[in-house]
Order: C-alpha cells, then structure tokens, then sequence
C-alpha cells in the first residue's frame, strides 16, 4: 500500500481505505479461484495495482467519460482507475465467468457506484465508450480489430479517445503497421521499480469515419 501512496500521495481517505482492502479481498478469493497468479498475491500493489494506475500518470479523466475494460481478469486495470477516477463510469466485460463473478464481488465490497463487470465476449459488447483499456489481453492488431466500432470519435479529455493498451516487452513486431498513429508512454519514467523496465502504454486515437 505504501507503494500508492508513494506516486499517488494525494488519495483521499476513502481511496485509500478502498485501495488498503485489496489485498485481502484478492488473497481469499484466490484462495478459491485463481484469478492473479499465486505468486503476485505478494506483489500486488505493484504488478497490479501500480501498473494498472500507470494511466492516470497520462491522463485525468473528465466527469462523464465512458470506459470499457476488455479482457478485464481479476478486475485489472478497471477497478484501480474506477477507484482513482469516482466521476467516470467503467464496464469491465471477460468472456470468463469465474473471473467476473470475482470482479463483481469486490467491486460490491468496495462500494464502487461507477464501476459494472458483465460476463461478456468482446463482439457481444453494445455501444460505443471514448476509451477501451486493457492488460495484455492479445497481440495488439487483434486488439484494435475487436475494438472496431466501439469509440465515440469526439472527445472531451486531453488525449483523443481510442485505446490505452498496457503492454510489456519489445513490442516492435507487434506495433508494425501503427507506428504512427500511436504515442507509446514508457512506464518507468513515472514508476522506478525494476518492474515496469519494459513496460509501456500504448495509445491508439479512434480514427474519424
């Protein structure tokens, strides 16, 4: 927990009551389900909660903005920014139920009136959000196929709506193709942990029809 409040020393009280919950809500429904990898149960307000807020270290939200969390897993990154971001609603959509009924679970305990978690496959999804985020859910092209004709094309925040991909590694091969339609973001310039070296965000604009 000191780790947030390390990059993040302006939580208010009930962020961070919210935020020091996490871990115990993760631990035992880990025990039941393994939704994070047993081993960062240990780690995870950095490999988890950290990364996840590496997005608001490039963006502030405006009241209002629509999010949807693709591939969400054990919540992540949807619930650390729904935490950190009360004015902007979040949908955090899995094709696995298991994992969503877990989501649901803590974001119940916490309270959390922004944020929903639907048990949903990508293309089932209706509607249209400014912004689609996700963790590493597939190989980035696949990404931006399945997001096709989920972005609103006007924006109101200080990047342009699209999606912000938290991806780690050499990513050259990937990003073929995108090279200059998208800002990658270095996460170490924000984190100094050994652990985000290699990490990075990944921001694609929604092109205009």
């Amino acid at each position: 927990m000191e780790i947030l409040l390390k990059y993040f020393p302006d939580l208010s009280a009930e962020q961070i009551e919210n935020f020091s919950k996490l871990k115990n809500l993760y631990a035992d429904w880990n025990d039941k389900i393994n939704v994070i990898s047993r081993k960062d149960i240990a780690s995870l307000y950095e490999r988890h909660v950290l990364h996840s807020l590496a997005i608001a270290k490039i963006i502030s939200f405006s009241k209002g903005t629509s999010i949807v969390d693709i591939g969400t897993g054990g919540g992540f990154p949807g619930i650390p920014l729904a935490i950190i971001f009360p004015e902007v609603n979040f949908l955090l959509i899995d094709s696995i139920g298991k994992k969503i009924k877990v989501v649901k679970s803590i974001i119940e305990s916490l309270k959390l009136q922004n944020a929903k978690a639907q048990h949903l496959h990508s293309n089932e999804l209706k509607g249209k959000f400014d912004f689609i985020i996700s963790r590493a859910v597939t190989a980035f092209p696949q990404f931006v196929k399945l997001s096709e004709g989920k972005i609103k094309v006007v924006s109101v925040n200080s990047l342009s709506n699209g999606i912000l991909y938290l991806k780690g590694g050499d990513l050259s091969e990937e990003l073929k193709g995108f090279e200059k339609r998208i800002t990658m973001f270095n996460i170490n310039n924000f984190f100094g942990e050994d652990f985000f070296d290699t990490k990075f965000i990944v921001h694609l604009p929604v092109k205009a029809n």
